[in-house]
């Protein structure tokens, strides 16, 4: 068997301090969840003021980016995206009772090419949503010595 990377508390509190970070930088309100592989939320912030379906969508976000392995986006992504209609997914997202995500904002946490999790981001823009999250990705690197961190918008693992 192999050894296995997870994701521990005090990494993903300093991702989820990353992305609100940039939130506030550029002035929006977001809600910020970071998962384990399995899913399920390690971190879940709101910012003050911040849209109380935050939350569950930022988790659906992780949630999707962890379990399948790419970014949220890439599901809709023309004209091979599997979300779209005509497409092998179409119709993925009534998937899990509704709780999967195939819009901006879901980036899984891929370390030494394992994806260990998922980090989501709701309340921006596809764009602000996507720099709260590569900041997530970027701060992980930044204290993760001796490993590598895959840190893109677009991420298919």
């Amino acid at each position: 068997m192999r050894k296995s990377i997870k994701l521990e508390l005090a990494e993903a509190m300093h991702m989820a301090a990353a992305a609100l970070k940039k939130a506030a930088d550029i002035g929006v309100l977001e809600t910020v969840c970071i998962v384990d592989d399995g899913g399920y939320p390690i971190v879940l912030e709101r910012m003050d003021g911040a849209r109380v379906t935050g939350p569950q969508i930022a988790w659906n976000k992780a949630f999707t980016a962890a379990g399948h392995k790419r970014s949220t986006h890439l599901f809709n992504q023309t004209p091979n995206g599997p979300a779209l209609p005509g497409n092998e997914a179409f119709g993925i997202q009534w998937s899990f009772e509704g709780k999967f995500a195939v819009f901006v904002g879901g980036f899984p946490i891929v370390v030494d090419d394992e994806v260990v999790g998922g980090v989501g981001l709701s309340g921006g823009n596809g764009e602000q949503d996507t720099h709260c999250g590569v900041a997530a990705l970027q701060a992980l690197q930044d204290i993760l010595v001796g490993h590598r961190v895959l840190v893109a918008a677009d991420i298919k693992k």
